[in-house]
Formats: C-alpha cells, structure tokens, sequence
C-alpha cells in the first residue's frame, strides 16, 4: 500500500458541466459544473475508489504516462494526486450504523436513563476488545 499516487484524468469541457475519467480506473467517473470543483471532485473520486481497491485487496495499476493517454476536441488532461494515509484515517473513523435488538423492557429502562447507545456500544465493544484506540492506525504507519 502506497501513501500517494498520482494518476492521469481526461477533463471533457460540454454546455452541461464536465465529466472527468481517469483512463487506468474504469468506474471512476466524476463530474463537476466547473474546472475548481472537478480538480476537487476528482481528487476525492480518486482517493475513494483507491480506498475501495485497497480494502478489496485489488491490485492497484501503475498509472499510463501522460504521452499515451489520448484526448479529444475538448478534452484536457491532468494528473492528479492522492495522498492517502489521511484518507484512509478518515474512512477508518467513519461513523457506521448497526441494528442491535434488545428487549423491550431493557429498552424501556434505558430510555428513562437517557442512556446514548451508540456511547456505550462503542465504549462496551472497546473494552471486550482490549483497545483504546484504533489500532489499524498504528498498523498503516
């Protein structure tokens, strides 16, 4: 796992706003209305799917050079970068629901206590775990 990459993005400029592939990533595909928000579009579309690939355990490619990415009438060319390890510190620390079911009287009582269950799931699951911390930041450093 690298902590950045740099890949080239083709900018296709129409009436309608822009859309933005990048040659060596099929289904990464942003699009922006204009050219600041699509650099900031496809630097974040370009992490995510990166991250994606990361998590599945999928080879990631080595980038094309820039002389044999072709471009049409309209069409520009970028590199963009993706630094990753504050990425992925901020997809590990991603709120994520889970449905839990208890019982109802257990519920009940809870209630009356104000208790904040998403607070004492992840305290409760920290401690049968034995951490304190995220341990798969230490682990990517």
């Amino acid at each position: 796992m690298k902590d950045t990459y740099v890949f080239p993005a083709v900018f296709h400029e129409a009436d309608d706003g822009i859309s933005i592939a990048f040659p060596d990533l099929p289904g990464c595909l942003p699009c922006a209305d204009d050219m600041e928000e699509a650099f900031k579009n496809a630097k974040e579309a370009l992490q995510l799917h990166l991250y994606g690939m990361e998590e599945d355990g999928e080879d990631i490619p080595a980038p094309s050079r820039t002389a044999d990415v072709p471009c049409a009438a309209g069409e520009s060319l970028a590199m963009i970068e993706a630094w990753m390890p504050p990425f992925r510190e901020r997809m590990a620390n991603k709120a994520t629901n889970k449905t839990v079911t208890i019982p109802r009287w257990l519920d009940t009582l809870a209630k009356k206590q104000h208790v904040n269950y998403s607070h004492l799931l992840q305290q409760a699951l920290k401690r049968y775990l034995g951490v304190q911390e995220n341990p798969m930041q230490h682990a990517e450093a």
